[in-house]
């Protein structure tokens, strides 16, 4: 049998995980489809910018080429990745908020944010590791420490405390990014697979 403690914990989750995703805050200037994962055991919070096109049809995160890049960096499998209860999923927006005219994805409605982020982390336990993907997610996540430009927040990951990483975004967009900066690879990526590793492994009971 659960503890008590633990069963109020889940029951305050859902109940504020049932509520985002009806909310409809954006309509009808979006189509509303929240998506995001979380449980009280995800000691592994991936916190990215927001649903692109295919992952609002299939309601599932990151099942885009993006997805497939960044499972690639973390080095865990698609299994390991979309294991609720070591992974948690929370984009700065939980809806695709549209395209603009050169057919790019706009940046997360900020209603989001306002509205739920403080909420759902305070029923959220402390987690081991937070993955701080693209500069709306750094920006809320690293509260004023960021530097002028992403790539300076994410060359000075190691400024940061150990539980939060600053990363780019995994599109395909930023073959040239990666490119430009070797260290992401060669430095970066290393470190993050080893702390990927221990959270995941921090689970909690």
């Amino acid at each position: 049998m659960k503890p008590v403690r633990r069963v109020r914990e889940e029951e305050a989750l859902a109940q504020i995980v049932g509520e985002i995703r009806a909310c409809r805050a954006c309509a009808p200037a979006i189509a509303p489809r929240p998506v995001l994962r979380a449980s009280t055991t995800a000691r592994l919070c991936i916190v990215s910018q927001a649903p692109g096109t295919k992952v609002h049809a299939s309601g599932i995160p990151f099942t885009d080429a993006s997805g497939d890049r960044l499972r690639s960096w973390l080095g865990v499998t698609p299994e390991e990745f979309y294991d609720e209860r070591r992974v948690a999923i929370i984009p700065m927006g939980f809806c695709f908020p549209g395209q603009n005219e050169k057919g790019a994805d706009l940046p997360p409605r900020r209603e989001c944010a306002s509205l739920w982020r403080d909420r759902l982390f305070a029923t959220l336990q402390p987690m081991q590791l937070t993955l701080l993907i693209g500069q709306y997610a750094q920006a809320w996540h690293l509260k004023g420490k960021i530097a002028t430009s992403l790539t300076e927040t994410v060359a000075r990951w190691r400024d940061y405390p150990p539980n939060l990483m600053p990363l780019p975004h995994p599109s395909w967009r930023n073959n040239g990014w990666i490119k430009a900066n070797p260290w992401f690879e060669s430095d970066l990526l290393p470190t993050l697979r080893k702390r990927v590793r221990r959270a995941l492994s921090e689970q909690a009971a």
